[in-house]
């Protein structure tokens, strides 16, 4: 089969691989059908997260057919539509039980395209299979679906839920990449009195408009400081949600907040940021960090299919599966682009 796979730091190839095997009774084999690439993806890339290894397939975003399962599989079985979560979980150790997926104990976790093989495949190998998929509704296309094996519980949990947003909070979103989108529009979901979207592309500043932002700020024009303390009488943003996954954005976030408010950080930093807790000692501000563990998964589910939550917004740019590195490209080049979500499906 083909595969997408990793040889160190700025150096991938889409290549010829062998096809996965079942190495455990609850694994699944799993045919992509349709597959996305993440902005982890790129950090991998950049020799950010230095346990993915030489030889490594990424990805761990797909919606697939179930081609094989293990015995010890119950609930999937061979034929089925299945969205395959970007998280894994054994469903039995501590963290499992206490819905903490993304802190596995059991082999489970953030693995695929990390520590085992991922998605951007012809087939993947999903461990936990009746734990780590979940059965596509009928009537949602594949590309909409996709959105929900990572940004959007990403977004809506690491984002909205562990800032604690609240009817009548003043929100800053801090990136408006495709995690931020979703922030923001999970923040809408409790009605806030404002959605502040901050970045440096104006492309993206106008994408979020559309998901739900009501201000736009481009920081290398105006000063973000500015416009929040305008909209709340110099108090600051009653949760800043950090979306990037850089020092500088960081600590914008952690400026931008009010005394008793919540920073959720959500991207994937590479490098150190400064903590100034020199200011923020004495403000009461708490400060939140996390992996996704997808347990919203299921609510966003209901959402999508009540139509709730309009999923495909986030794509912009289609690709047959051969055409991977070109989808790389166009990503990795977002500014230029206009990209936000590139989905590549089988022909």
């Amino acid at each position: 089969m083909r595969a997408l796979v990793y040889h160190g730091p700025g150096n991938k190839a889409w290549e010829e691989v062998p096809k996965p095997t079942l190495l455990a009774d609850t694994d699944a084999i799993v045919r992509v059908d349709a597959v996305t690439i993440c902005g982890t993806d790129l950090h991998i890339l950049k020799g950010d997260v230095p346990a993915v290894t030489d030889g490594r397939i990424l990805g761990h975003e797909a919606v697939g057919t179930v081609e094989e399962v293990g015995s010890g599989v119950k609930n999937v079985h061979v034929g089925d539509r299945v969205l395959v979560s970007c998280i894994t979980a054994c469903g039995s150790c501590r963290f499992c039980r206490e819905s903490r997926y993304g802190q596995c104990l059991g082999g489970g976790g953030w693995i695929l395209g990390h520590k085992i093989d991922g998605t951007q495949a012809d087939y993947v190998r999903v461990p936990f299979a009746d734990n780590s998929t979940y059965p596509a509704p009928v009537g949602i296309a594949d590309e909409e679906l996709l959105m929900l094996a990572d940004i959007l519980p990403t977004g809506y949990e690491v984002g909205v839920l562990n800032g604690k947003v609240a009817p009548g909070d003043v929100i800053a979103v801090v990136g408006a990449g495709p995690i931020g989108l979703s922030a923001i529009m999970g923040a809408r979901l409790y009605s806030p009195s404002h959605v502040i979207a901050i970045d440096k592309a104006d492309t993206r500043l106008e994408a979020a408009k559309q998901f739900g932002a009501d201000v736009i700020v481009n920081n290398g024009v105006q000063d973000p400081a500015e416009v929040v303390a305008e909209l709340t009488d110099g108090l600051g943003a009653d949760v800043a949600i950090e979306a990037v996954g850089v020092p500088a954005t960081f600590e914008l976030a952690a400026r931008l907040i009010r005394p008793g408010g919540r920073v959720a950080n959500v991207g994937v930093h590479g490098e150190a940021a400064t903590l100034h807790l020199e200011d923020l000692w004495i403000r009461d501000v708490t400060i939140t960090t996390g992996l996704v563990d997808t347990y919203s998964t299921p609510t966003l589910l209901k959402l999508i299919v009540s139509h709730q939550v309009d999923a495909g917004q986030f794509i912009t740019h289609h690709f047959d599966f051969g055409a991977f590195l070109e989808a790389y490209d166009v990503f990795g080049r977002a500014a230029e682009t206009g990209a936000l979500k590139v989905v590549l499906t089988r022909a």
